[in-house]
């Protein structure tokens, strides 16, 4: 018998699916515009590659490094709250961002728009998820994927327009009033659901994660100006290990622990979550280069570049939602392998991009990245966000937002530091500029190195999916126990 709470969420599916989308709508489209102005803010700010990786970095470390904290908050307190007061901290931080004197103000308004983000966010995917019934729930999170298309669409396309006519500033007071919309379908449509028994918060686990992810970033991005191998950068991944071991070790020992460990014995729960962390690495890092790529090389205009770089997520928006229904009906490891297939195929085809590719050249090379991972996200997210039980919904989509976070977050840090010092071994000795002066070729050629290098992530990943999907019968079975 389904309790009353579950008959209001079933009831209003779609009012509650609106409001959700409406949050997660307004942080793609943050995600979105932000990469179309940062080789406007290099100029702006006269900083280099190096640091404006931080504009992008700084709200996805944050993200990450508090969103576990979120989803167990959502648990505790419950998830209604959470989602108003992020919905409101990310309007407010935004018009702060949006008068940023310098770069220093601007990340430190970053960081406060990714906490308000990570309470709009976190629980998103598990109210989703305990909205809809097992049989409907790859459409929804189908849809739900296509709604993060949209708003990855509109970013760079308003961005690049604002850029060119406005400025760089005008592209943080456009998300407020999208904001308070959001709020209001929260507050009108989201049902207000009891927290269980009493839990404490792992303020330990919380700390100790957070320090191995702001230490691991500092290696990451630093280490491409100071040199991986100095004893500063050897201090903070030494430093960021330790505390990554001692996360573990809280985990094990507290009685409510951050993340339950236990979680990962699920061998469904932990194979798809290692592929969607995959997944947006290699994505990650490829978007985080292509607006230099557009703007420094082909020489286009803010306008047309922000309208190119929406062709990946047109083509994820056509994706999802189809392959979400094809997963309810053929199931989600066929699909999903199919997914990986497409995308490792996108990494090739970005590879051979050259300064002299035509805008036709450059959409047909990227178009199947988009297709890639729309087709693969749906299907592995329901099998994710099915493989647990009901009451672990709000910290697993918590988890299952850090994976696209933390793969965001290492994906520009790693890839972008791979094509910064790829950069300058093809420019050679006598370069002495930033990464974005280099010559063009020397700029594609480790272009083309990042994308060999995806290829070889993705292929981990299909390596993966093919091993389900030849275990098939015995993960369909830990899937039908789960719902």
């Amino acid at each position: 018998m389904a309790k009353p709470t579950d008959q209001l969420f079933v009831e209003r599916k779609w009012h509650v699916f609106a409001a959700l989308g409406s949050g997660i709508f307004l942080a793609s489209f943050d995600g979105g515009v932000v990469r179309v102005v940062l080789p406007a803010l290099v100029t702006e700010f006269d900083v280099d590659f190096a640091l404006i990786q931080w504009v992008v970095l700084s709200f996805s470390l944050t993200q990450t490094a508090i969103m576990l904290g979120v989803g167990r908050l959502g648990d505790i307190v419950g998830k209604k709250p959470i989602f108003l007061s992020g919905t409101i901290a990310f309007a407010i931080a935004s018009v702060l961002a949006g008068f940023a004197p310098n770069i220093e103000f601007l990340l430190f308004f970053r960081v406060l728009q990714a906490i308000g983000g990570a309470f709009a966010t976190a629980l998103s995917m598990g109210i989703v998820t305990e909205t809809f019934p097992g049989s409907e729930r790859g459409k929804a999170l189908g849809l739900f994927s296509a709604t993060v298309s949209v708003g990855g669409i509109a970013g760079p396309i308003l961005g690049g327009a604002l850029l060119e006519f406005l400025s760089w500033r005008w592209i943080f007071f456009v998300g407020p009033p999208m904001g308070f919309v959001s709020f209001f379908l929260a507050w009108r449509y989201l049902p207000n659901t009891t927290p269980g028994a009493r839990q404490s918060f792992d303020w330990i686990g919380f700390s100790t994660f957070f320090s191995f992810l702001l230490a691991l970033m500092l290696f990451l991005t630093i280490g491409q100006r100071n040199g991986f191998r100095s004893p500063a950068m050897l201090a903070l991944l030494a430093f960021s290990l330790l505390a990554l071991a001692l996360f573990i070790r809280t985990e094990f020992r507290v009685k409510d622990p951050l993340l339950d460990l236990s979680l990962f014995a699920n061998t469904l729960f932990s194979l798809n979550l290692s592929m969607r962390l995959i997944s947006f690495i290699v994505t990650g890092g490829i978007t985080l280069l292509l607006p230099f790529y557009l703007s420094n090389l082909l020489k286009l205009e803010p306008t047309v570049v922000g309208l190119l770089l929406t062709t990946t997520m047109v083509f994820f928006g056509l994706a999802s939602p189809i392959s979400g229904i094809f997963s309810d009906r053929f199931g989600y490891r066929l699909i999903a392998t199919a997914g990986l297939v497409m995308l490792a195929f996108g990494c090739y085809t970005v590879s051979t991009l050259t300064a002299e590719t035509s805008i036709l050249g450059y959409i047909l090379r990227v178009l199947p990245l988009g297709l890639g991972m729309g087709t693969f996200q749906s299907p592995n997210n329901s099998a994710v966000m099915g493989s647990v039980p009901r009451e672990r919904l709000g910290v697993v989509s918590g988890i299952n937002v850090i994976c696209r976070t933390l793969g965001n977050t290492a994906g520009v840090a790693a890839l972008g530091a791979l094509w910064a010092s790829r950069v300058f071994v093809y420019a050679g000795s006598d370069f002495a500029g930033d990464v974005t002066e280099a010559a063009a070729v020397a700029q594609t050629t480790a272009l083309r190195d990042v994308s060999f290098t995806t290829m070889a992530i993705v292929a981990l990943a299909l390596v993966m999916s093919v091993w389900g999907l030849l275990r098939g019968p015995a993960m369909l079975q830990l899937r039908r126990r789960s719902q």
